[in-house]
C-alpha cells in the first residue's frame, strides 16, 4: 500500500507500537478513461482523517478527487486541501463561510464539453443531492426542493507545469456521512420574554482545522456572534454589540473545581451585576452538553484579567426561568381527565396508579373528554369534548360549575388537542374545512385570538407549543392524506395598539426525512421527539433538533405507537398512546412498560 494513502487514522486506538489503526487504501488513475466517482465513503464518527498531498504529475482526476477527500481532513488550516489549489485560489478559498450538505457523497464526473472544447483547461462538475446548508452562524438549514446541486471545478497548469484546481464554490462539500462524522450538534442560548431559548448549531467535533479553536471555544464564539438568523427576530442576548472572546483564546476548559473561565473583550468591561449574570447564564447552559461532567460555576472575566461575575448553577437557574419539572403525567380514559404521580426516583419501578383528576371536571357528568392539555403550573387544564366542538379552561385545584365554553368550532371533530405554552397562553386549532383557523387565547382566560401563519398552505391537524413560547410544531395536511410537520416562528406585536397580537413566520420544515409524520412532542434541550416514516421505511420515533436536523437516536418498538409525549425533564420516561397496550411508558434505559390497560391522549404539562 502506498504510504500517501494512509490517510484515516481512528484516535485512541493501537496496532502494534505504531499507535495507528490504519482503515484502507485508495488510488485514482491520472490517464485513461474518467468515471463518475464518488468522493465520500462513509466513515464512523472515531475516525480521524489526516489529507493526502497531490502526487508530482497527478492527472486532472486525481487532482480533484484528492481535493474533496483532502477537505474532510482535520489538519490544520486545511493546509492539505489548500495545496491542490492554485496559489491565488488557495487565499480566496474560505471554508468557513459555510456548509453544503449532499446526500449519499458527493459526485464527480468531467465535464465533457468544456473537455472537448480546450483540453489545456478540462473541468469537473461536482454534483449531488443537496440535504441542507450550514451558514456562516453554524445554523443548519435543511433543503426540501429537491434540486440537484451542481458546481464547477476549473483545472489550469502552474509555473511547474502541475494541475491545480484555479475555480471552486466558496466554503465546504461534504456528503451526509462525513458531515456527521465532522460536525455534532450543540444548542447555544438567548433569552425571550425572559425566559432562555434553545437556538441549535452544528460545530466541528474535534478542533477546527481553520481556526484551530476547540469545540467549546467554536460554540461560545458561535454564541457571542448572535443568533441564527431564523430565530433572530424573537431572541435577544445579554452579551453587548461586538462582545467576544480574547483575541488569541482557542481552548476553553474547567477547572478541578467545575469552575469554568471565560475571557472576553473589552466590550464586556462596563456592564452591570445583573446583565452580566444574565451573560454567565448563557454561558452556563450552552456549554452544559460540551463536557463529561457538568460545569457548575461560570466566571465571565474582562480584558484586564479581572472577574466581571460569577454565578453557580442554583443562579443560574432561576435567571434562566424555566418551566418547573412535572408532578403528573395526563390521559383521557373513560372519557375523564386522569393524572398519574412521577416517581422523585427515576429507576423507581413500581406500578403508577391513575386517579382522576381534581375540580369541576371529576363531577361534570355531562362532559365526555376527548383530548386535554395542562398548564405547566397544574392548576388549570383545557378540555376538549369528545365531539370536537368546545373547549373548556378548568381549575384542576378547586371545585365549582363546568364554565361555558372558552371556543367553538362548527364542525364534530372540528377542534384538534390544545397545547400551553410557559407563559400561560393556551393555544388550538380548528380544523373546520371551510374556516380553518389557529387560536390563541392569552393567559388562558382571554378572548380567543385567531392567529395568522405566514405561509401556512394547508391546513393544521395538530399543534404543539414549546414552552418557551417561541416554537410552534405543526403537524399540516397538505394533500388530504400525509402530514407534514412544519416548525413556525412565534413573533409578538410591539406595537402598544396591537397589544398581545402574534403571529407566525418563517415556517420550515421539522422533519424533511420523513414522508409522513403521525405523531409529534417537545423533548429535552429544545428537540422534538417525531412519531412517522421516511418513504418507504416503518414508522419509527425518533429525536430532531429543532432545525430539522436528525438527531442521534431512536426510541425501540415505535412501530405501535399513535400519540407521544415527552417531558423536558430527561430523567422522566416517554409517555404514548399504542394501539396493542394502551398507555405506555418507556423509562430512561428501560424498555416499553404498560402503565395502564386503557385509555388514550397520554399528554406531560404543556
Amino acid at each position: 500500500m502506498d504510504a500517501r494513502r494512509r490517510r484515516r487514522v481512528r484516535g485512541g486506538l493501537a496496532l502494534g507500537g505504531a499507535g495507528l489503526l490504519l482503515a484502507g487504501c485508495a488510488s485514482m488513475p491520472d490517464r485513461g478513461e474518467v468515471r463518475k466517482v464518488s468522493a465520500t465513503q462513509g466513515v464512523d464518527s472515531q475516525v480521524r482523517v489526516f489529507g493526502v498531498p497531490p502526487a508530482p504529475n497527478a492527472g486532472p482526476a486525481e487532482i480533484v478527487g484528492g481535493f474533496l477527500e483532502a477537505m474532510t481532513s482535520d489538519d490544520p488550516r486545511l493546509s492539505t486541501a489548500r495545496q491542490y489549489l492554485t496559489d491565488e485560489a488557495a487565499k480566496a478559498w474560505k471554508p468557513s463561510s459555510g456548509i453544503t450538505v449532499l446526500a449519499s457523497g458527493r459526485d464527480l464526473t468531467p465535464d465533457k464539453r468544456e473537455k472537448d472544447k480546450d483540453d489545456e483547461a478540462p473541468r469537473f462538475k461536482l454534483s449531488g443531492k443537496k440535504v441542507a446548508t450550514v451558514d456562516e452562524r453554524n445554523a443548519y438549514h435543511p433543503d426540501t426542493g429537491g434540486v440537484p446541486y451542481e458546481k464547477y471545478l476549473q483545472l489550469v497548469k502552474n509555473k511547474e507545469n502541475q494541475w491545480r484546481i484555479a475555480s471552486l464554490p466558496d466554503g465546504l462539500v461534504l456528503g451526509e456521512s462525513d458531515f456527521q462524522r465532522i460536525f455534532m450538534p450543540v444548542n447555544k442560548y438567548y433569552f425571550a420574554s425572559g425566559t432562555l431559548v434553545a437556538d441549535p448549531v452544528y460545530v466541528r467535533q474535534r478542533t477546527d482545522p481553520d481556526s484551530r479553536m476547540d469545540r467549546m471555544t467554536q460554540t461560545l464564539t458561535s454564541l457571542l456572534a448572535g443568533p441564527s438568523a431564523w430565530l433572530d427576530p424573537v431572541v435577544t442576548s445579554g452579551f453587548p454589540a461586538g462582545t467576544a472572546l480574547r483575541e488569541g483564546t482557542t481552548s476553553l476548559a474547567y477547572d478541578g473545581q467545575n469552575t469554568l473561565r471565560v475571557p472576553l473583550n473589552d466590550k464586556a468591561d462596563d456592564v452591570a451585576e445583573p446583565q452580566c449574570q444574565r451573560m454567565a447564564t448563557q454561558v452556563m447552559y450552552t456549554v452544559h452538553d460540551l463536557t463529561s461532567s457538568r460545569v457548575g460555576r461560570v466566571e465571565l472575566v474582562g480584558e484586564d484579567g479581572k472577574t466581571l461575575c460569577g454565578l453557580d448553577e442554583g443562579v443560574a437557574a432561576t435567571i434562566a426561568n424555566r418551566v418547573p419539572i412535572p408532578d403528573h403525567q395526563y390521559f383521557v380514559d373513560g372519557h375523564k381527565l386522569m393524572r398519574i404521580t412521577l416517581p422523585r426516583d427515576p429507576e423507581q419501578q413500581s406500578s403508577p396508579v391513575a386517579v382522576p383528576v381534581s375540580g369541576p371536571l371529576s363531577t361534570a357528568a355531562q362532559l365526555k373528554v376527548g383530548t386535554a392539555a395542562v398548564a405547566h403550573e397544574e392548576k388549570r387544564a383545557a378540555v376538549v369534548s369528545e365531539d370536537g366542538h368546545h373547549l373548556y379552561v378548568v381549575s384542576l385545584t378547586t371545585a365549582g360549575p363546568l364554565p361555558g365554553p372558552a371556543l367553538t368550532s362548527r364542525v364534530r371533530g372540528g377542534l384538534s388537542a390544545p397545547t400551553w405554552d410557559g407563559h400561560g397562553d393556551l393555544w388550538v386549532a380548528d380544523r373546520d374545512e371551510q374556516q380553518p383557523a389557529l387560536w390563541r387565547i392569552p393567559s388562558g382566560v382571554g378572548a380567543p385570538q385567531k392567529v395568522e401563519v405566514t405561509g401556512l398552505g394547508g391546513r393544521i391537524e395538530s399543534l404543539r407549543i414549546s414552552s418557551d413560547g417561541v416554537r410552534l410544531a405543526l403537524l399540516v395536511s397538505k394533500d388530504g392524506a400525509r402530514k407534514e410537520l412544519l416548525i413556525g416562528r412565534v413573533e409578538r406585536s410591539g406595537d402598544p395598539a396591537d397589544a398581545g397580537r402574534v403571529t407566525v413566520r418563517g415556517l420550515r420544515p421539522g422533519a424533511p426525512t420523513m414522508a409522513d409524520v403521525t405523531a409529534m412532542s417537545w423533548a429535552p434541550r429544545g428537540r422534538l421527539l417525531v412519531v412517522g416514516r421516511e418513504s418507504g421505511g416503518v414508522m419509527q420515533a425518533r429525536y430532531i433538533q429543532a432545525d430539522g436536523s436528525m438527531a442521534a437516536g431512536s426510541l425501540p418498538g415505535a412501530t405501535g405507537l399513535l400519540q407521544i409525549a415527552a417531558s423536558e425533564d430527561e430523567r422522566q420516561p416517554v409517555v404514548a398512546y399504542s394501539a396493542d397496550d394502551n398507555i405506555v411508558w418507556l423509562p430512561p434505559g428501560a424498555q416499553w412498560r404498560t402503565v395502564s390497560a386503557s385509555g388514550s391522549a397520554p399528554v406531560y404539562p404543556g
